[in-house]
């Protein structure tokens, strides 16, 4: 099969290699759409100690049932030619957290296009029970966007936000812009977007995000000029870099809630002694839950939630360009690659 196989930083190549077979209670998966993630830009860069060359990258993926491995059950309703999506994050079931509906943090998770073979090929396996039956609703497109929007369930349901806060969300790429449809399904109608680049606050505008200014403290400047001086009651840094991490912090009330979400930069300096005085909590936001995955899932499938504007569709060849433009700072919203087109192996497609 082809893959597009991350070689060195910066260096990704189209490469014949073997096709994977699925194991008893695997799945093999002919890809449709392997959606390019923001986390995997870092990756490419060399950046990321998760993401050793060489390896197959993606995680964000929809596609068809291609084969079954001797355990899968037949009412799993995993049969040849079935649409379907992957929750990409495995888990034990067995620790703590798998126990308690946080798989999440599970003890030994491994991750599809890091620390497992990725879906930017032709094919990949994947454990039966990460698999997830398309509805009927919903098209192969928007099941490859299931994976971002789940974050943005999980952030929110963390946030606590309802019909009463006021929000803020830095950076609007594809985690961002769904953030911004979550809250509103929660109820929160006022919500400011923050992002540099022209073509996503114009997306979120459109999908009735308020922009406000991005630099030098020109985020908390202008939501407080906003708010009245008060500022948001909880804030979401979707880009995780050091400084948008201050921004977001200085913008939230006393009392409100900072939730982190983007895996940018390790390491940020932030003043503590105001997080004290003002009891502002600092909430770590990673990934999702099952159930959280189910729900984006339902969302988009009933259209409550989804990305129109911005979304690019690209051969798999066309990988290595679009990671660098990516990385170079391209408004595109997702770029979501065609491991050998569209065209699945039956008529079954939406």
């Amino acid at each position: 099969m082809k893959a597009l196989v991350y070689e060195a930083p910066e260096v990704m190549n189209i490469r014949q290699v073997e096709s994977p077979i699925p194991g008893p209670d695997e799945v093999l998966i002919r890809v449709a759409y392997s959606g390019i993630c923001g986390s995997e830009l870092s990756g490419f860069l060399g950046h990321s100690s998760l993401r050793e060359p060489p390896l197959v990258f993606g995680h964000e993926l929809s596609g068809w049932v291609e084969s079954v491995g001797e355990r899968v059950p037949a009412t799993a309703g995993l049969e040849f030619g079935s649409p379907v999506t992957v929750n990409p994050l495995v888990t034990c079931g067995r620790c703590r957290y798998c126990v308690t509906g946080r798989q999440q943090l599970c003890e030994h998770r491994l991750l599809l296009g890091a620390s497992l073979p990725g879906c930017n090929a032709d094919f990949v396996t994947v454990p039966a029970a990460s698999v997830l039956p398309l509805p009927a609703t919903i098209s192969l497109r928007d099941a490859a966007m299931v994976e971002p929007a789940a974050c943005a369930v999980h952030a929110v349901e963390l946030s606590a936000a309802g019909p009463n806060s006021a929000a803020l969300i830095v950076g609007a790429g594809p985690i961002g812009l769904f953030l911004l449809q979550v809250l509103e399904q929660h109820g929160v109608t006022e919500r400011y977007v923050s992002d540099l680049n022209p073509e996503r606050l114009a997306m979120a505008r459109a999908l009735g995000g308020t922009p406000v200014g991005m630099g030098p403290n020109g985020t908390a400047r202008e939501v407080l000029e906003a708010t009245g001086g008060l500022g948001v009651d909880v804030s979401f840094d979707a880009v995780g870099r050091a400084e948008t991490r201050r921004e977001c912090l200085a913008s939230t009330v006393p009392g409100g809630k900072l939730v982190l979400v983007g895996l940018h930069s390790d390491e940020t300096s932030l003043p503590i002694n105001s997080v004290i005085r003002s009891e502002v909590s600092l909430w770590g936001a990673f990934a999702y839950s099952p159930a959280n995955f189910r729900t984006a899932l339902d969302w988009l499938a009933s259209k409550r939630i989804g990305l129109r504007e911005g979304v690019v569709e690209a051969p798999l060849s066309d990988g290595p360009e679009w990671y660098a433009r990516l990385v170079a700072g391209d408004g595109t919203a997702k770029v979501l690659l065609q491991p050998g087109g569209s065209t699945g192996p039956t008529e079954v497609s939406r």
